[in-house]
């Protein structure tokens, strides 16, 4: 075994989704809001989330490295607040974000053999962590409904600490909280520019995975590279990971 610490990627390297946050769903996002006294029309509603939720990343981009990412509930916290809704702010702020994802999300399912491959790693003795550019507002969510949490060791969503991938200090987090060996590390990706350039920077060795989810600018894997695989056949893709 030449790694005993997998980390893997979540969407479009486990889990295949598809969203379309187009304007009927900010048409009943803006509906929700409508119930509680929060009167917005969608594209009221787009704009000012939109509005809010820049001002808020270029006041953590003075601070934190270029690649902040920022929770979604605060920011439909004050929308309602904006329209004088107080009472429970917090709250209806939660659960609009988990009503605009799922009504944005057109199908979310694993790639077939995830479940399975995710068994057969930990039975043979790797320890397996998340690292995800995500919102735990509605990702938590997702984890159980696809069954996905018990398999892991940890799980990091990128939310939870004002930073995404490729930013180094969420590959730390990661790392020196759970006191791992860079050198038994091996991160799993679909992206080449968050996954893998950012693992790569922080001195972890890689498998790129080109999926149907990867950036369409982004190349294709390359058949004569051990490190790289093209698609999502997870019952290769474990014989693949055993054999690095």
């Amino acid at each position: 075994m030449a790694y005993r610490d997998l980390i893997f990627d979540l969407y479009g390297t486990l889990v295949d989704i598809h969203t379309e946050e187009d304007d009927t769903v900010w048409e009943k996002t803006a509906l929700y809001f409508g119930y509680y006294g929060a009167h917005y029309t969608g594209k009221e509603l787009r704009d000012a989330f939109g509005a809010a939720m820049a001002e808020k990343k270029a006041k953590a981009g003075q601070s934190y490295e270029c690649f902040p990412d920022l929770p979604f509930e605060p920011v439909m916290a004050q929308l309602f607040r904006a329209k004088g809704v107080t009472e429970n702010a917090e709250a209806l702020g939660v659960h609009a974000s988990q009503l605009f994802r799922i009504a944005s999300t057109e199908y979310i399912r694993l790639y077939p053999g995830v479940t399975e491959a995710l068994k057969k790693l930990r039975a043979d003795g790797y320890r397996l962590w998340l690292l995800s550019n995500a919102q735990r507002v509605f990702t938590a969510f997702e984890l159980e409904h696809l069954g996905l949490a018990p398999y892991f060791d940890g799980i990091y969503l990128s939310s939870d600490y004002a930073c995404r991938k490729p930013d180094l200090r969420f590959f730390s987090a990661l790392l020196e909280e759970q006191k791992l060996n860079k050198a038994n590390c091996l991160m799993i990706g679909n992206d080449l520019q968050t996954d893998i350039a950012g693992a790569r920077n922080a001195g972890l060795d890689t498998l790129y995975m080109h999926t149907n989810l990867t950036p369409p600018d982004q190349r294709s894997a390359d058949p004569h590279d051990p490190h790289e695989y093209e698609g999502w056949d997870w019952k290769a893709l474990t014989e693949i990971i055993e054999n690095l």
